[in-house]
């Protein structure tokens, strides 16, 4: 790279009527970054050797904040596999969403010592109302683009979960469900599609939220796993023509509540030889035995599985290979603790437009790191399911 320096000046100079530092800057980050590509692709542009294991396939815009101002950096994209720069931070979007939605709360008032500490902690003393607005308004631009963009192919399996965030409304603390919705499609690729904030006892909320992914182009569910909230359920019978799967987990802590603490061991681990079943008939005809045996006993969780039972062994009708990651909720947990986590620092939100920005913000981050991993179900069990139902 020594040898292209001078050039390289000499035509950013000529240029003009930029600013010469950051388009040098943008330039060698540039081609820093084609260095490392193809180290990592084992050939030069346009090289062909055996060597070689894929292809450069164009690239994506990721603006790079530094001293010199915000940089427009092209990071190569690849066929096979994916390239990311070691000197760009993964998780910047959502500390900045975080450090808005503080100042946010900061200039109106609300904050808590605990959320005015960690502001001074940061070197935020006297940020104006200006600088938050701008601040809010790079980050919404891409929070929204996400949390909006066209739902593309077709979705198979969708997970529905809620976390609840406080937030201020009207002059008084109000608690709102967050309700995040993650698919895997027909190539076995998991994405978050959708965020949405509402009251959780509310089925029109539900049902708007589930109508917008509709129109944003979801289509091809055939397996829908949430908690069981009756108006969500009844959101999901109308919007899509696709089975419904009671959480497992959730389930088993709602029985749990009509035993008394001394038997819950023993009747969980009842229940749970109903989930050791080869298939979809045994279960159903070991869940009839077991609710039978406990109805003498303890008549309310008896009836309460008599009407659960569809609903919670719905899962073993589909491929055994995708029984781990459909039966429950749990796939799209540790999202939500991460949620939690970052939303916990800020305690209140000032109004709802925060929430979207700091979840969004986050969901944005997880996303990106999800499409850089393998597979979250193969295309071979995908294809298989495809061709049973």
């Amino acid at each position: 790279m020594t040898d292209d320096t001078m050039p390289l000046l000499d035509a950013l100079l000529k240029r003009g009527g930029g600013d010469f530092m950051k388009e040098l800057a943008e330039e060698v980050l540039g081609r820093l970054m084609a260095y490392d590509v193809e180290g990592q692709i084992g050939a030069g542009r346009y090289e062909r050797n055996e060597e070689r294991t894929t292809q450069r396939n164009g690239y994506r815009h990721r603006a790079f904040d530094t001293r010199l101002g915000t940089l427009d950096l092209k990071i190569p994209k690849l066929r096979k596999g994916s390239y990311f720069p070691g000197f760009l931070e993964p998780r910047r979007t959502t500390e900045q969403a975080l450090v808005a939605v503080i100042q946010e709360a900061w200039i109106q008032g609300v904050s808590t010592r605990k959320v005015d500490d960690l502001v001074q902690a940061m070197g935020m003393n006297g940020i104006s109302k200006s600088q938050v607005s701008e601040l809010c308004k790079g980050i919404d631009v891409r929070v929204n683009s996400f949390l909006e963009r066209p739902i593309e192919g077709e979705w198979s399996y969708l997970w529905l979960d809620a976390t609840y965030l406080k937030v201020r409304e009207n002059g008084r603390i109000v608690s709102v469900a967050a309700i995040i919705a993650t698919g895997v499609n027909t190539d076995g690729r998991r994405e978050i599609l959708g965020l949405g904030l509402g009251p959780s006892e509310a089925a029109i909320f539900w049902l708007g939220f589930l109508r917008g992914l509709e129109k944003r182009g979801l289509k091809g569910v055939k397996l829908v796993i949430s908690d069981a909230h009756e108006g969500l359920k009844a959101a999901i019978a109308q919007v899509f023509r696709a089975t419904w799967q009671r959480c497992r987990v959730h389930f088993m802590r709602n029985a749990l509540a009509y035993v008394p603490k001394a038997q819950h061991q023993m009747v969980a681990a009842a229940i749970r030889t109903v989930f050791m079943q080869a298939d979809h008939a045994a279960a159903s005809k070991t869940w009839r035995q077991v609710a039978d045996q406990l109805r003498g006993r303890i008549p309310k969780l008896a009836a309460m599985m008599d009407e659960a039972e569809a609903d919670v062994i719905a899962y073993l009708a589909f491929p055994k290979s995708h029984w781990p990651k459909l039966h429950s909720t749990n796939p799209i947990e540790r999202l939500n603790k991460e949620v939690k986590r970052r939303a916990d620092v800020v305690g209140i939100f000032p109004n709802e437009a925060s929430i979207t920005r700091l979840v969004g913000a986050i969901l944005l981050e997880q996303n990106d790191e999800w499409q850089l991993q393998h597979r979250y179900m193969t295309l071979e069990t995908m294809a298989g399911r495809t061709d049973e139902q």
